[in-house]
């Protein structure tokens, strides 16, 4: 009985010390934003930032029915407005039947560009739902296109 009554003394003494420890410790430092650069915080008012802005006159493409088996390709043009190169870093379909093909090279301020989207229906039947999402350095950095439709599957005669 002694022995555990020691045993919570000195669990009880080492939390006081770990307690004690970290309030002093947490005194003497002081949290700092000097590090930190970004152009794009609130505190930056005396500097304007010029970032790529994307506008696009359609972002879903609804390509009605068509046959299980067939392809079809829609072309979504963008335009950059913003003040800065736009630069596309990335796109991914949401599914392998689904492949976009984006341009690779700055898009300056004021130029079009296209993003190809190619969809597969092999195997697919019913209404279809795919998209692609593409990453950029606009803000926000990522934007959805949507393409959709009826896959028909072929009478056997």
């Amino acid at each position: 009985m002694n022995q555990i009554n020691k045993m919570k003394q000195l669990i009880s003494l080492l939390l006081s010390l770990t307690l004690i420890s970290c309030v002093s410790s947490s005194d003497e430092k002081t949290i700092t934003t000097d590090l930190v650069n970004s152009p794009l915080t609130a505190n930056r008012i005396a500097k304007k930032v010029l970032t790529p802005n994307i506008e696009m006159l359609e972002t879903r493409y609804d390509f009605g029915e068509m046959l299980q088996g067939e392809s079809v390709t829609h072309d979504f043009i963008l335009k950059n407005t913003g003040g800065a190169d736009l630069i596309i870093t990335a796109a991914k379909g949401s599914c392998g039947c689904t492949v976009p093909e984006w341009p690779k090279n700055p898009i300056a301020n004021g130029e079009e560009a296209v993003i190809k989207v190619t969809f597969n229906s092999a195997g697919k039947s019913g209404k279809q739902n795919k998209t692609v999402t593409f990453v950029s350095n606009a803000i926000p950095n990522t934007k959805v296109i949507t393409i959709n439709g009826n896959v028909i599957i072929p009478q056997k005669k």
